[in-house]
């Protein structure tokens, strides 16, 4: 592939990349090592893709196989269980209004195993199975990592509305 080929594809799928990437990393430094390395895979072996409408998927898959890999050698993706935290939690399951911007902060405070089960299951749709497959982790341990972090989730939703709320009455 020429120079400037490369150049327009890097940058009609990087921004997609980097989102992806940055739901499972929590430092924009990380980021962007684990996205170039993704770029390089992308582009040496953009050759192997047989469907041109795969792309998107494909570059995905890679993307997400990187995060994972970079957080396999940094982090163990043992069990995090905050009892205190989960014995607290708010039984109220009122929707609350919340901005997307907001909602990935706080995934982004889960602990590392977490957030990358939780991405994984809910953002890119893997089934526990698949999961345990890829992080090297029982099917169990994955389940567990799941409901701790929708707990956990729950609970700082519930922190961000009850703190809104109050900077709302404040101001009034």
């Amino acid at each position: 592939m020429k120079r400037p080929a490369q150049r327009l594809l890097y940058e009609q799928v990087a921004p997609k990349l980097y989102h992806t990437c940055r739901r499972y990393l929590r430092h924009p430094h990380e980021v962007e090592d684990v996205l170039a390395e993704t770029c390089f895979i992308i582009l040496t072996k953009i050759g192997q893709l047989k469907e041109v409408q795969a792309f998107e998927g494909w570059a995905k898959r890679i993307a997400v196989h990187e995060c994972l890999a970079y957080l396999k050698k940094k982090t163990s993706f043992a069990v995090h269980m905050d009892e205190q935290a989960v014995a607290h939690m708010p039984d109220d399951n009122t929707p609350i209004p919340m901005a997307s911007a907001d909602l990935m902060a706080l995934v982004h405070q889960l602990p590392d195993g977490c957030k990358t089960v939780f991405n994984l299951y809910v953002m890119e749709g893997y089934s526990h199975r698949e999961i345990a497959e890829l992080l090297g982790i029982s099917e169990g341990t994955s389940k567990s990592q799941l409901s701790f972090s929708r707990k956990k989730l729950q609970e700082m939703v519930q922190t961000f509305y009850d703190q809104s709320l109050q900077r709302h009455e404040q101001s009034r």
